[in-house]
């Protein structure tokens, strides 16, 4: 992670026209974006403290929680999925709830349901585990595709409508899933609207031979779980979301992320590309990416970064993730990135 000084150009420095203007421009959202590069920079010493070997995935863990998009964590089992969602739900100092995804699993046992009350002669709503800030949805895989649907709503327009009543949720509301690749016993794929509402997605990947024998000595990261404290609270967090919305993203740095998107539309081997949504989630990655970067602006570099977890995971491809992924990276390969 990068120092959180290492903001403004160096003076005398060729400007950027497609990066904008410098942290320092403007004091007071200079300050904004110092505050929430510190929460940054405590995510990822807290994240690193528990989940060894995976930089890639806590970056886009870190990213996910800045820019105020949904995270889908896939792999196999015994990784580090779920450990990886509760240390940034308790990191960031915010009411978790976890639902354990099962194929009897209902749509009510996760937005809530409407119970007649025999005292009061009344109906009354009584909320799911999705009202809460962080919503950890364990093997979300495992879930008949019309519990998968229940939360089509809540993740896109963060409320929940019940019985003809709609109630809000909690802000900022984060849901973190994790799934077992597709095809494991006792799965269900997850649809294609539902994949499209996550802003990204990680993956973790087994830990080289060294980092593997320190978790086996020391319980995986159970035990420094334990002893993590949050590194800010619900409304700090909320602050860093907003501040990173205001990471300048210039015309042209906007115009190469919608490239990216439009050409996956194109490729070959690919049924469904990536949508508009998709060209949304990769720029408000890219800023937060800036962010913890230590920039007030957004770079082609940013872009590239985070276009593999912003898009891959959305693409119908005729082959597995592995080629979707290689899909995102021939249109990066293909596509000129803008330059000063």
């Amino acid at each position: 992670m990068t120092e959180v000084a290492r903001w403004a150009r160096p003076t005398g420095a060729t400007t950027d026209p497609a990066a904008g203007p410098a942290l320092g421009a403007d004091e007071a959202r200079s300050g904004r974006l110092r505050a929430a590069a510190t929460v940054a920079q405590g995510l990822d010493a807290n994240l690193s403290l528990v989940v060894k070997g995976a930089p890639a995935a806590l970056r886009v863990a870190i990213v996910a929680a800045l820019s105020g998009g949904h995270l889908l964590i896939e792999d196999v089992p015994g990784v580090g999925k779920t450990v990886l969602a509760r240390t940034l739900a308790l990191s960031l100092g915010a009411e978790l709830t976890r639902v354990q995804g099962h194929p009897d699993l209902l749509p009510g046992d996760v937005t809530g349901v409407t119970v007649y009350d025999q005292r009061t002669g009344e109906w009354e709503f009584r909320q799911g585990p999705v009202f809460s800030h962080v919503v950890l949805l364990d093997e979300l895989n495992r879930t008949p595709p019309r519990t998968q649907s229940a939360l089509l709503e809540s993740m896109d327009e963060q409320q929940v409508t019940v019985d003809g009543q709609t109630w809000p949720l909690p802000q900022p509301h984060l849901v973190l899933a994790t799934q077992n690749p597709v095809g494991q016993l006792g799965t269900f794929p997850l649809v294609e609207s539902q994949l499209d509402r996550f802003a990204l997605c990680a993956t973790i990947g087994y830990p080289d031979a060294a980092t593997e024998a320190r978790l086996a000595m020391h319980n995986g990261g159970r035990d420094a779980v334990a002893h993590l404290r949050p590194v800010c609270s619900v409304a700090e967090w909320a602050a860093s979301i907003s501040a990173t919305a205001e990471v300048t993203v210039a015309s042209p740095i906007a115009g190469y992320a919608v490239a990216i998107t439009r050409a996956t539309r194109e490729a070959a081997g690919v049924r469904l590309g990536a949508s508009p949504r998709a060209s949304i989630a990769l720029v408000r990655s890219a800023q937060a990416h800036a962010l913890i970067s230590g920039r007030g602006y957004v770079s082609p570099d940013d872009v590239t970064a985070m276009a593999v977890p912003s898009l891959a995971h959305r693409l119908v491809v005729d082959g597995d993730a592995r080629f979707a992924a290689s899909v995102v990276s021939g249109v990066l390969s293909a596509l000129p990135a803008p330059r000063p």
